[in-house]
């Protein structure tokens, strides 16, 4: 069997092509479909989701989006080698609605080929936390930000577009099985195993008015989903625990914070997850004399739990069985603000949920008159404060704490 394609059948790379295309997309469909919802399971902050649920998960994830990405550059290499080859014809191109389908079946297939799992990467890369890509590149893509609303867009699209995919695969398995049953042609055999040779009819369809109907029905498909609301049109929420969160009081203190960021990062699945909190106040009395038992000053850092975005465990985070949000609505630090030979601490004690625990926060601060910046940060073990099970399979012990802070005297 020759390897490039004639007028009246296709090569063995062609044929390779498309197998392993269909092999590997009838792989990713159902391992998506299982995957989201179990992920759903996992998001829920209404279900306490175990360890082995959300670790099957996200193997499951991993498992698709690697396929997916593999099927992105399958797709493209077989463009490219379509575009330099020989198309065999139909064999049917005289029955010209059917051929007009056919050919418009078949735009349809190759762009969503790269459509589908390229919005698929994007919102992976769009995405922090979850399920990793199986692949030693392409957990983030250049030009594509760690951003809410990216991601919400680009999964939205992905779900659509799947659906035209999984629509244009069921017209071309039925159109070839109607020529193999029903015309009793050679269109199914030509790309099976072996020799088959069919000869084209002499007439053939355009691409023109073929690719123009696939965009139109692309078109349609999109503007059924922005009519229906699926679509959207501004920053996404970060979830809906922060949305109704009450907001924390002003607090008046001697330093008053202008600007500032905390920042909690977790190891989950392999990946590091990088969350803030939106909401937060601090209480900061500080002189740069000490008293007498060397305390420089006191701070009291209140900080809303609702308000914290976790990339795609957002929601995840603040349920039961993490920080339960609902109960447990703000999470609190007091400490004694001292030098050491080594720098600033702040030692005291941190309270998430129901649980208080001594700490030490080493901290680098600059005062120039009556404005300061500080930064600093620790390293806390969840576990301490019965955040997530007591296993570590999917999701790390240890969290990073980070703030960085500009603040006036008053």
């Amino acid at each position: 069997m020759p390897a490039s394609n004639t007028p009246t059948t296709y090569g063995s790379v062609t044929k390779t092509f498309h197998w392993l295309t269909a092999l590997l997309i009838l792989a990713a469909i159902p391992l998506g479909i299982i995957a989201n919802d179990l992920a759903h399971q996992v998001r829920n902050p209404d279900i306490a989701a175990s360890e082995a649920t959300v670790q099957w998960a996200a193997i499951l994830f991993s498992m698709h989006k690697t396929i997916g990405v593999t099927v992105f550059f399958v797709a493209l290499a077989r463009i490219l080698w379509a575009l330099a080859q020989t198309k065999p014809g139909l064999l049917n191109g005289d029955h010209t609605a059917e051929a007009w389908l056919a050919e418009t079946v078949h735009w349809l297939l190759y762009g969503s080929l790269v459509a589908v799992p390229l919005t698929g990467w994007v919102h992976h890369a769009a995405t922090s936390g979850f399920a990793p890509i199986w692949w030693p590149f392409g957990q983030n893509l250049p030009f594509v930000p760690k951003d809410a609303y990216v991601a919400d867009l680009s999964g939205v699209l992905h779900y659509i577009l799947q659906w035209v995919l999984i629509g244009a695969i069921v017209l071309h398995i039925a159109g070839a099985l109607k020529h193999h049953v029903i015309d009793r042609d050679a269109t199914l055999r030509r790309m099976l195993p072996g020799h088959a040779p069919g000869q084209p009819t002499e007439k053939q369809p355009g691409h023109v008015l073929p690719a123009v109907t696939a965009l139109a029905l692309w078109a349609v498909a999109l503007g059924g989903a922005g009519a229906l609301g699926w679509l959207p049109l501004g920053h996404a929420p970060a979830s809906e625990t922060a949305e109704t969160s009450q907001p924390l009081e002003t607090v008046q203190s001697e330093w008053q914070v202008q600007d500032g960021t905390l920042e909690i990062t977790v190891l989950q699945m392999g990946s590091d997850v990088t969350g803030s909190f939106a909401d937060w106040t601090a209480d900061i009395s500080y002189s740069e004399t000490p008293d007498a038992t060397g305390k420089h000053g006191e701070v009291a850092v209140v900080i809303s739990i609702g308000s914290l975005t976790l990339g795609s465990v957002t929601d995840q985070a603040m349920g039961a069985e993490y920080f339960n949000a609902e109960n447990f609505p703000t999470a609190r630090f007091t400490a004694d603000l001292i030098a050491t030979d080594q720098g600033h601490v702040a030692r005291g004690t941190l309270t998430i949920r129901d649980q208080s625990v001594p700490v030490e926060m080493p901290f680098d601060l600059t005062v120039d008159g009556d404005s300061a910046t500080a930064q600093g940060g620790l390293s806390v073990d969840r576990r301490d404060f019965n955040v997530g099970a007591e296993g570590t399979g999917s999701l790390g012990a240890d969290v990073d704490i980070r703030f960085d802070l500009t603040a006036n005297r008053g």
